[in-house]
Order: C-alpha cells, then sequence, then structure tokens
C-alpha cells in the first residue's frame, strides 16, 4: 500500500519478518465492520441483521457488510444493537464482567466496550463509565441510554483526578488507552497521515500514566485489562512490560476465547491473521485477595411526595431509591462521587417538575420492564412517525409506551384516540428505516 507512511512499513517488516506480504495484502483489502446485538432486547425480525456470519470471540457479535445502513433504522435508535469493529469486540470478552461485579471502564467514550461490560452484567452490580473529554462523555452517556443500561454511572474525570476513596474499589477495570491509531488505518485514511514515530512515543507515555492510575483502582484479586488500537509494540507490550516491572503485585494471565487466545497473557490482531482491524489487548490479574470495599447511595434520598405521585401517574415503575438533580433515579451502591463530574446516575427514571413527573426517556429504553406499565403497539408506519416527533394512533389514556416488533421506542399521552409525542426533540429523525435493507 503505496500511502502508508514508510517508517511505519520499515518497523512493520522488522516485527513481522516473512508476514509482510501477507500484512501489505490484507491492509489493501475492505474493512470489516461488525454489528453486536443486544441479547436482553429481542426484537421481531433481528435474524436479519445477523445473516452476515458469526464473529468468533463474542457470543452477540456478528459480521456486517460493508453498504449496511444499520444505524438508520429504528432497532439501531432502540438500542437492539450496537455497530462495533469486530476486534473491538475483544476487550470486554478478555475482561469477563460477571453479573453483580464491580466494573470501571476508565477511558470509555463512545461506549460500544461499556455497553458490551453491561449487557454481559445484565443490570446487576455497578459500571462505572468514565471519559476524559466533555464533547466524548457526552456521546458516551447517550449510548449508555440507547442501549439501556441501568445499573451504570457516566463520569468525567481525567483518571489522576478520581478520588483515592476509590482506590481498590473495583473487580475489574479497562483501560482503553488513547493510542496512535495504527489498527484505524484501513478504515480510517486520515489516521495515516497524522501517524508519526514521534507522536506514537508520546502515547506510550500517556498510556503509562494511565495504566498506573488503573492499578490503584483495582481490588487485590481483581483484573486489569490493558487495549489499544494500534500495531506499535511500544505501545502495546512495551508499556505492559514496563508496567510489570514497576508493579510486582501485578501478573499477566493467559486467556483463550473462540478464535483469539492470549496464551502469554497479551493478544495482537493483526488483520491477516484475524478477521478485525487492529487490536492489542492484556489481561492482568492483581495478586491477593480481601473483602469488597464498602460502599453506599452518595446521592440525596428521593422526595417521598414525588414518589408518590409518581406511582400514581404511571403504575409500574420500578422505585426510586435516590435523586440526582431533578430526576428520581434507581441507582447500585457506589463509591464517593464527591468532586466527581457526573452525567448520569443509575437509571433515570421520572423528571420532578414540581407537581408534575415526566417519565424519562431511559426509563422506556431501560431492558429492566416491569410488567406493568402500559404500551401502545404501533406499526411500522406509526415508528416512523413517532420517531420523527408526530402523534400516532392509539387508545391509551395518559402515559404509555410506544412499542415496535416488540422493543420500546419511548413515551407518549394518550388522549381522545392519540398519542401525543414525547420522544426527546433532540434524538427525533425525518427519515428513519423500519426493515432491515439487503447490506444487512
Amino acid at each position: 500500500m503505496t500511502n502508508l507512511p514508510k517508517a511505519f512499513v520499515e518497523r512493520m517488516s522488522r516485527q513481522l519478518g516473512n508476514e509482510l506480504p501477507d500484512f501489505l495484502h490484507a491492509m489493501e483489502e475492505a474493512p470489516l465492520r461488525g454489528i453486536r446485538m443486544n441479547p436482553l432486547k429481542p426484537f421481531e425480525g433481528m435474524e436479519a441483521f445477523t445473516a452476515g456470519g458469526k464473529i468468533p470471540w463474542t457470543e452477540d457479535g456478528f459480521f456486517l457488510a460493508g453498504e449496511s445502513t444499520a444505524g438508520a433504522t429504528v432497532f439501531h435508535e432502540a438500542g437492539a444493537f450496537y455497530l462495533q469493529e469486530p476486534a473491538a469486540m475483544l476487550p470486554a470478552e478478555v475482561l469477563d464482567p460477571q453479573p453483580g461485579e464491580r466494573i470501571l471502564d476508565l477511558c470509555a467514550a463512545p461506549g460500544g466496550k461499556s455497553t458490551q461490560i453491561g449487557i454481559k452484567m445484565k443490570g446487576e452490580g455497578l459500571l462505572v463509565c468514565n471519559e476524559p473529554v466533555p464533547k466524548r462523555a457526552q456521546i458516551l452517556s447517550r449510548n449508555i441510554e440507547r442501549m439501556g443500561i441501568p445499573n451504570s454511572v457516566v463520569t468525567c474525570m481525567v483518571p489522576a483526578d478520581l478520588p483515592h476513596a476509590w482506590d481498590e474499589c473495583f473487580d475489574g477495570v479497562l483501560a482503553d488507552a488513547p493510542c496512535s491509531g495504527e489498527g484505524m488505518f484501513r478504515r480510517d485514511p486520515e489516521t495515516r497521515r497524522e501517524w508519526s514515530e514521534e507522536a506514537a512515543a508520546g502515547c506510550a507515555k500517556r498510556q503509562e500514566e494511565i495504566l498506573e492510575e488503573a492499578a490503584r483502582l483495582v481490588r487485590p484479586g481483581g483484573r486489569l485489562v490493558y487495549s489499544t488500537c494500534t500495531y506499535n509494540p511500544a505501545e502495546n507490550e512495551g508499556v505492559v512490560n514496563r508496567f510489570l516491572e514497576k508493579h510486582p503485585e501485578f501478573e499477566t494471565e493467559a486467556f483463550r476465547l473462540p478464535g483469539a487466545e492470549g496464551k502469554d497473557g497479551t493478544l495482537l490482531c493483526l488483520p491477516h491473521r484475524m478477521r478485525g482491524e487492529g487490536q492489542f489487548a492484556a489481561l492482568l490479574r492483581k495478586k491477593g485477595s480481601g473483602e469488597k470495599a464498602r460502599f453506599g447511595i452518595p446521592f440525596a434520598p428521593p422526595d417521598r411526595e414525588a414518589a408518590r405521585v409518581l406511582r400514581e401517574t404511571v403504575p409500574g415503575l420500578q422505585e426510586p431509591n435516590a435523586t440526582f438533580g431533578n430526576t428520581l433515579i434507581r441507582i447500585p451502591e457506589c463509591p464517593e462521587m464527591k468532586g466527581i463530574r457526573v452525567l448520569r446516575a443509575g437509571l433515570q427514571i421520572a423528571e420532578n417538575r414540581g407537581r408534575i413527573l415526566v417519565p424519562d426517556h431511559a426509563l422506556a429504553l431501560c431492558f429492566l420492564q416491569t410488567g406493568g406499565v402500559l404500551r401502545t403497539v404501533t406499526d411500522a408506519a406509526g415508528a416512523a412517525a413517532y420517531m420523527a416527533g408526530a402523534e400516532i394512533p392509539g387508545d391509551a389514556k395518559g402515559w404509555t409506551q410506544v412499542c415496535f416488533r416488540g422493543l420500546n421506542l419511548g413515551w407518549g399521552k394518550g388522549s381522545g384516540g392519540v398519542i401525543k409525542n414525547h420522544y426527546p426533540k433532540g434524538l427525533r429523525k425525518e427519515r428513519i428505516r423500519t426493515t432491515a435493507d439487503p447490506g444487512i
């Protein structure tokens, strides 16, 4: 590939030896796309989105045609799946989060790995999703909402500023560090022009700093996954080796996934070896054991009168156990949040507007649903109209969840044979697909 940086090709030649021609040939091919289904949001017709074949290393991942417009469908907006590059699904699988655990995704935007972790946790335990860059943190928060993750807290903090009250609090920490982005050369040509050896060296220094902060947050006996989307050994094995020299309390741990094995605790995904873009992952275990840190509910308790009005206004909703701003929420026990910039706290249930309680969009998209909430089922035309902000026909009276093919789309309020639209204005789309297209 003539437009690859010369210094990059020379380094890859030293790195791969006689595999270089195969690597360069693979770099000429089209980048691979993937779709990760949300098994907690099944819907009618989902098989149309999984026809591209299984991604071996993750149970819910499938290859996706390059021309697919799956992201322009009602199903995407309802959180039925996440579009994600196949190899990017590896780090969360290596972390292997379990329901009931306390997990921290340290550099989480845009949210692919966080939502993958959250789905595996099935709403049990605590998932803290942190992103230092404010604009990216907003995107992260939106994806957590869209995928319906109820047990998460979205924060916007530089890792070094996370309080020492969080030290050794988490069963698992994912540090998907910013890198030189060599693994994106196929799908984003601009990254080739921005690449330089000097920039890669700067990335390695920053990655070491992030890994240092990640290490203190892991409990004894817990695990730390370090990942990048680059091929560069200085940013991958080099960072891990220097970290282990400084931290004898950590050791690498071998892992095995279908089609992806890390015999020495590390794995580099190369496009001529695996069907994916560039990705590196290392599994590190912190030695020792001990009791879990004590957590609590570091938010104000819910207003009793507001909670009572909510029960009367929208029967069947989850019971709030805290208040975040003017929103009633349900949140798992958390570490101390003093001084932490929190963008989203747990499951946002309803906004308190004085004597009026308005159910939150996040509640409609949550995969933990109770049986008592009124639902209005609509057809394809109604779903498209609803997503555009229009009223739709319906016999419901009062608050109702608008549903299409088994998926909740959002809230409406019924009166006189019409469902008034309460889909968030910032999310409305004039044109949206309600069927799978041939490219899927």
